[in-house]
C-alpha cells in the first residue's frame, strides 16, 4: 500500500513538473510561405538558406536559452522586445524583425498598397512614389547594420523609422508594418555593396495584402 501511494505521488509530481515545463513559451523558427527559391532573382535561394535557415535559427535558439528562468520565459515576443535589454533584447529583436520581414514577401508580390494603408501613405508622403524614395533613402543612409521600418502609432499615423542593429519600432511604442533589413548578411551574396539596388528590388516581392493587414 505504501509503495502504491509513493508511486502515485511520484506520478503526480512528475506530471506537475512536465506541465510547468510546457507552460514555458518556446519560440520556433517560422515556416516560410514560399519555397527557398521562390523569391529569385530578387533574393537568391542561397541567401534565403543562410539568412532564414542559419541566422534566424541562431537568434531563435539564443532567445530560448536566454529567457529560461527569467521573467520573460512566458512573455510574448513583443513584450520581450519592449521591456528587455542586452543579449535578450538583441536576440528577441532580431527574431521579431525577421519574422515580420520574411512573411511580408511573396513570389507574386509587387505592385502597390490598396485600401486604408494606401490612403494613409498618400496622406503622409503625397504619393506612393514619394514614400518609396524616402524609405529607400532612409535604408541606404543608415550607418552600419540595422533596419528601416514603416510603422504606425496608436492613432494610425505613419512614419519611417531607422532602427540600429536589432532594434524595432516596438521600443518607441509603435507598431511595425513593413521592414527592410540592411544588415549585410541579408543582401551581400546577391548585391555585394550595392545596398540601394537591393532595397529597390525588394518592392517587387512585397505582399501588400499581408502588409496592409498589419495596418
Amino acid at each position: 500500500m505504501l509503495t502504491l501511494c509513493l508511486s502515485l505521488l511520484l506520478m503526480i509530481t512528475n506530471s506537475q513538473i512536465t506541465d510547468k515545463k510546457e507552460e514555458v513559451m518556446k519560440f520556433e523558427l517560422i515556416q516560410l510561405p514560399y519555397a527557398n527559391d521562390g523569391l529569385e532573382p530578387v533574393i537568391s535561394k542561397q541567401t534565403i538558406e543562410f539568412h532564414h535557415g542559419k541566422h534566424l535559427q541562431t537568434y531563435v535558439n539564443n532567445l530560448n536559452n536566454l529567457i529560461q528562468g527569467t521573467k520573460f520565459e512566458n512573455a510574448t515576443l513583443e513584450q520581450i522586445v519592449a521591456e528587455s535589454d542586452g543579449a535578450i533584447f538583441n536576440n528577441a529583436g532580431q527574431t521579431l524583425n525577421h519574422n515580420l520581414y520574411f512573411t511580408q514577401f511573396s513570389p507574386y508580390g509587387g505592385g502597390r498598397p490598396t485600401g486604408a494603408l494606401a490612403k494613409a501613405i498618400d496622406a503622409t508622403w503625397g504619393s506612393f512614389e514619394n514614400f518609396q524614395k524616402e524609405f529607400v533613402a532612409a535604408g541606404t543612409g543608415l550607418f552600419g547594420s540595422g533596419w528601416v521600418w514603416l510603422a504606425k502609432d496608436k492613432d494610425g499615423k505613419l512614419s519611417i523609422t531607422k532602427e540600429p542593429n536589432g532594434s524595432n519600432p516596438v521600443v518607441k511604442g509603435l507598431t511595425p508594418i513593413m521592414g527592410f533589413d540592411v544588415w549585410e548578411h541579408s543582401y551581400y551574396l546577391d548585391y555585394q555593396n550595392r545596398r540601394a539596388d537591393h532595397l529597390n528590388a525588394l518592392w517587387g516581392i512585397i505582399d501588400w495584402e499581408t502588409v496592409g493587414k498589419r495596418y
